[in-house]
């Protein structure tokens, strides 16, 4: 047998992976598709924004701008929104605060807010939603971050977002993180939320924040969601490819695209002694595992990664080197013109094209998948619209172990 080369090893592994984690994911009794066949219909389009960084959101929030004014641009419609390109969108702390401003249902049908109200909104309340307060000023903290809230989302619930939406919290009640799904809200009015309260539940980064359900039958104690599930993606893939209501093409990571944006490295915040704070000590121990989901997603997705996944992130050592940086919109544009630095397949990362150079590319990709839909027979998605009985199947995303417990 012929010496395959670095390509083609790739490849092979990539394939390998590939059966592994369908075998995984659906059991070897319903043995999935080989890698290389092609999809009956086009990918799904994933956002997913983490929790909050260094930058307290406005890294994710300029990102999501730049890619809305490149999509406006390139489509032609300059009154196009953000959530008119993806079928999903994930967010956790100050990340679910922008998933839900961007993919809500306002007026004539159209999101709450644009990209640009997003930034603005996350420059004014991103530090006050996301820092941790003394303990002194904690009910203070919380009353303000509930009135910004109820002005932004009055009595809108999960059930008026317009896209798939999933944001994450950890529930003390069952010991276990609990995302919040538009699929099951739809599907179990036990677990449809009021936005002000799973606002308030991903971004409790000051102490246990309490949430009811619509109908008062299921009860989370949440702290933030960053501190359970800081980079979402992962949970947003595994809700794709087990929902096969809503998507029933989609068997792997082939069927997928994926954006996934960071919020920054944690900054060198330290205490008199040099050491890290417990603000940094948190923010550091969440990167880490956004950096490790970064990891595994990049090898699922092996070869197909360069059209199907990128992650936007800050590089180390931007932070603590230049007092300048007390404007974070200055500090996030600054990220953004960083070079890329891309997860590969068993070999650490390189540094390749700038952010703003990857976020140009994907929209491409993005604009590709929406013209293929416009003539293709067999629809991608399969939004679920009506309310069924309370026995309905939920998503394999939530934890609705609360419902059988309250």
């Amino acid at each position: 047998m012929a010496a395959l080369s670095n390509s083609q090893m790739d490849k092979l592994t990539s394939d390998i992976f590939s059966v592994l984690e369908n075998n995984f994911l659906f059991g070897y009794e319903n043995p999935p598709s080989l890698p290389d066949a092609k999809s009956a219909a086009g990918k799904v389009r994933i956002l997913s924004i983490d929790g909050g960084g260094a930058t307290d959101g406005i890294l994710a929030a300029k990102s999501i701008l730049h890619l809305e004014s490149t999509l406006r641009r390139k489509s032609g419609n300059e009154n196009a929104h953000i959530s008119d390109f993806f079928d999903v969108v994930a967010g956790s702390g100050i990340g679910g605060v922008l998933a839900a401003l961007l993919f809500t249902r306002g007026k004539n049908d159209r999101p709450l807010f644009t990209a640009g109200e997003a930034v603005k909104f996350v420059t004014e309340n991103g530090r006050r939603l996301c820092r941790f307060s003394k303990p002194g000023i904690l009910r203070r903290a919380f009353r303000s971050t509930a009135s910004v809230f109820d002005r932004t989302f009055g009595d809108l619930t999960l059930k008026d977002t317009l896209k798939t939406v999933l944001i994450p919290c950890y529930d003390l009640t069952t010991g276990a993180p609990f995302v919040f799904s538009r699929a099951d809200a739809v599907e179990m009015d036990g677990c449809d939320f009021k936005l002000t309260d799973v606002c308030a539940a991903t971004t409790a980064a000051n102490g246990p924040t309490k949430t009811t359900s619509v109908d008062r039958k299921t009860k989370v104690v949440a702290i933030g969601g960053d501190v359970a599930m800081n980079n979402p993606t992962a949970a947003a893939i595994t809700h794709v490819l087990y929902n096969k209501n809503e998507f029933p093409f989609c068997n792997g990571v082939d069927d997928l695209l994926v954006v996934s944006l960071g919020n920054g490295e944690p900054s060198s915040l330290t205490a008199g002694n040099g050491a890290p704070s417990r603000t940094a000590m948190v923010k550091i121990v969440g990167e880490a595992v956004s950096d490790t989901v970064d990891q595994a997603v990049s090898m699922a997705f092996g070869q197909a990664r360069k059209s199907g996944y990128v992650r936007i992130q800050g590089n180390k050592g931007l932070f603590g080197v230049d007092k300048k940086y007390v404007n974070m919109s200055v500090q996030a544009d600054d990220m953004l013109k960083q070079h890329n630095v891309e997860s590969v397949l068993f070999q650490g990362k390189k540094c390749n094209s700038t952010n703003l150079e990857k976020l140009e590319f994907f929209a491409g990709e993005i604009l590709k998948e929406n013209e293929r839909r416009k003539t293709d027979m067999l629809p991608m998605v399969l939004l679920n619209r009506t309310t069924t009985s309370s026995s309905a199947r939920t998503s394999s995303a939530t934890t609705v172990s609360t419902i059988s417990s309250s």
